[in-house]
């Protein structure tokens, strides 16, 4: 019985290791591209409902694991409202866990969208590539990994 106990409690604590994501609302957007002004950083907007943006979630771990100097940045931008114990926990099955990620907050999504790039309407997955002296790419659908290691060396 302590045995099993033991394990449970195991199970349970290491559950509770992916953050839940932060809560992104109006304002925000230019508070998280001031904190990482000046590094490579890598923006993905994915989300629960959007079947690519989960198929390509593992890869953006492997990519993480390699290029540990570029930031990525995680933001769930569902059109839905979505818990965010699920979102923490679907980033934590793909090995995200521990990734900077955000959530929208704001039930008006295109306020939201608009503030992040006034062409962008919200489709998944969509992906910013940050360099480090502020030039941004755009990324609509899902990335091309081998052209993401391109831009990540130059």
């Amino acid at each position: 019985m302590k045995r099993a106990l033991a394990l449970l409690m195991l199970l349970v604590s290491g559950t509770a290791l992916a953050a839940t994501p932060q809560p992104l609302g109006r304002g925000d957007w230019d508070a998280l591209l001031k904190a990482h002004r000046g590094q490579a950083t890598i923006v993905h907007f994915w989300g629960l409902t959007c079947g690519p943006c989960l198929a390509e979630l593992p890869a953006w771990h492997d990519f993480a694991l390699q290029r540990r100097d570029i930031a990525l940045v995680l933001v769930d931008a569902d059109p839905v409202t979505v818990a965010p114990e699920d979102l923490a926990a679907m980033l934590d099955k793909s090995g995200l866990g521990k990734a900077e990620s955000w959530r929208f907050a704001d039930g008006f999504t295109e306020r939201l969208e608009y503030e992040i790039d006034p062409a962008w309407h919200g489709e998944l997955p969509y992906t910013l590539f940050i360099k480090p002296d502020g030039t941004v790419e755009r990324q609509l659908g899902a990335v091309d990994f081998g052209a993401l290691r391109h831009w990540s060396e130059n």
